[in-house]
């Protein structure tokens, strides 16, 4: 039976996969699991729940609140805000935990449902299979007083400004800033917290109604935002996707800036500061390899873990490291956020080009980028990659003959029924000859 969680929640097709009936099993499941503490303790548990625009947050926000009240659980729901603004408020209110609904960078039609652990922490995988497991199971309904309350509470969007506000290392006078907001969730926050920073702000991808989040904006589009840096003269621009949990960024020259190269203009800034605990950046194994050729000049280590943000936040806390993240920009500040801030990013970013006076496509170059293809192969079954022989030895044999100067990575998606075939090579060409090499053999062993 394949796992209802993947690398970040549970997400499919809205009102087909993602149902109103499966949103509120699964938040009366989590609130028995989760809430079992306070429980014990003589406390009602109570959850913040949040979500992005897109048009079915309205219908599953309304089943995941009538869940968990259902279930004994104060509900402050907090509306439209980003991820990592609900993972603060859930730290910042001390509540027992946090739900989004949210398919962040996914198309419209898809939405999905996860959780924050008190803290802001996301749940561990054992975590989230009880959840699972708890589903459809009696449970003793709470009657009379012991019912849950909803509380429509609109003002975690001032207290998450004020959070970020206070994070800023200094101010952003005197630059100009694009920022695109990809219709989603950030489109109100993150300009005003650029503007309260001191920056010229010019929004695009900001106007959200529900049915045009991520639809031609936003991380995963940056062509826009690359025409209007150059058409505007801005110093850069921040991109974030549907939730806001990414950031992406475009400099002066309208080059892209990818998730590999913030983390290094960051960990070098921190690392300058002294803030850069023990001087370790993490990073997953998708990152590319001229980062860590960058950072190994720069004498700083780097751990790498599986892909997923929730992964690199394991290793993070584990170690008491300061700064992890992902090549898609999925960019974790341990001292300030407990999951990636696609607006707490960019604001570093834009800090560190402010407090140096040097424009970010200079301060991005520490990064010299391999050559990377990478191809998203359908209609295979993702359960064999690792069990089939044949495949695996054409994966070691194109390893071996990159030899030092590029690597290959095959890799199941936890959020798309895909598999990912990564391939980085010391020219663009070889990348593309090494990947068609392994799709085809991908499809020809693990076709459906």
């Amino acid at each position: 039976m394949s796992r209802l969680f993947g690398t970040d929640g549970v997400r499919g097709l809205a009102n087909r996969e993602i149902t109103a009936e499966l949103a509120l099993d699964l938040s009366i499941a989590a609130a028995h699991v989760l809430g079992e503490e306070d429980r014990r303790a003589g406390r009602r548990p109570r959850a913040v729940v949040g979500r992005d625009p897109r048009a079915s947050g309205e219908l599953l926000s309304a089943a995941v609140c009538a869940g968990l009240a259902s279930a004994g659980v104060d509900v402050h729901n907090v509306g439209v805000l980003p991820t990592p603004a609900v993972a603060f408020l859930t730290a910042d209110m001390g509540a027992t935990f946090g739900v989004v609904l949210s398919a962040s960078h996914n198309a419209m039609p898809d939405n999905g449902i996860k959780f924050f652990a008190a803290g802001g922490h996301k749940l561990a995988d054992a975590v989230e299979d009880e959840i699972a497991e708890r589903m459809g199971q009696d449970w003793e309904r709470p009657q009379g007083a012991a019912v849950g309350r909803i509380h429509e509470n609109r003002a975690g969007q001032a207290r998450y400004v004020a959070h970020l506000l206070s994070a800023l290392p200094n101010r952003l006078d005197g630059l100009s800033v694009v920022i695109d907001a990809a219709h989603g969730a950030a489109s109100a926050v993150s300009p005003e917290v650029f503007r309260l920073s001191g920056a010229e702000v010019v929004e695009i991808g900001a106007d959200p109604d529900g049915l045009n989040i991520n639809d031609g904006y936003g991380s995963t589009h940056l062509e826009r935002l690359q025409a209007a840096v150059l058409e505007r003269g801005a110093d850069l621009g921040i991109a974030h996707d549907g939730d806001a949990d990414r950031c992406l960024a475009v400099d002066a020259e309208g080059g892209v800036v990818d998730g590999d190269q913030i983390m290094a203009v960051l960990a070098l800034a921190l690392r300058d500061h002294g803030l850069l605990r023990e001087n370790t950046l993490v990073a997953t194994v998708m990152s590319n390899l001229g980062l860590l050729q960058a950072m190994d000049r720069e004498g700083i280590s780097v751990k790498q873990t599986a892909v997923g943000d929730r992964y690199v936040l394991e290793e993070m806390r584990r170690h008491e490291h300061s700064l992890g993240g992902e090549q898609s920009g999925h960019v974790i500040i341990l001292e300030h956020a407990t999951t990636g801030d696609g607006v707490l990013t960019g604001l570093m970013l834009a800090a560190r080009v402010a407090e140096t006076g040097r424009p970010l496509g200079e301060l991005a170059g520490v990064v010299t980028r391999l050559p990377q293809v990478l191809v998203n192969v359908k209609g295979v079954d993702k359960s064999r990659v690792e069990s089939d022989e044949v495949l695996q030895a054409a994966v070691r044999a194109e390893a071996a003959a990159l030899g030092g100067s590029g690597r290959v990575l095959l890799r199941k998606s936890g959020t798309e029924p895909v598999v990912r075939v990564m391939v980085e090579a010391a020219t663009e060409q070889t990348a593309r000859d090494v990947c068609d090499r392994l799709c085809a053999v991908l499809q020809q062993r693990l076709a459906l």
